[in-house]
Order: structure tokens, then C-alpha cells, then sequence
């Protein structure tokens, strides 16, 4: 592996880690939101699609890194 390349997956699983925190973030204040019905539905159902799209970045980022896996 060159060093770009070792830098790129470096980057990568860094950025993996990032997103995975935020959807638990995210996953733990969509709880928090709909414990509350007088809460904001709207923010509810952004948040959730927020979330939905940082799953799929997760899953992108998953495949770049380990493409066999899912084969």
C-alpha cells in the first residue's frame, strides 16, 4: 500500500468513526424527541431523515473500505 493510499484509508475510517458518532447522536435526540409529543414534529421527522442519510454515507464508506465484504 502506498503512503496515499494509507492516507486516503486513514482518512476514511477517521471519517467512518465521525459519522458513526453523530447517527448515535442523532439516534439518541430523536429519542429524546419523540419521549416529548408537544415537541416539534417537524425537527422529528428532520432528524430522522438526517440520520437515514448518514447511514447511507456510513454504508458507502464501509463498502470503499472493505468491498468483498459485501459481495
Amino acid at each position: 500500500m502506498t503512503g496515499e493510499s494509507f492516507d486516503e484509508v486513514t482518512s476514511l475510517r477517521q471519517r467512518l468513526d465521525e459519522l458513526r458518532l453523530e447517527h448515535r447522536d442523532l439516534d439518541d435526540a430523536i429519542a429524546r424527541l419523540a419521549d416529548n409529543p408537544v415537541e416539534d414534529e417537524l425537527m422529528l421527522r428532520r432528524l430522522k431523515k438526517r440520520k437515514l442519510a448518514l447511514k447511507d454515507r456510513i454504508v458507502a464508506i464501509e463498502h470503499l473500505l472493505d468491498p468483498d465484504e459485501y459481495a
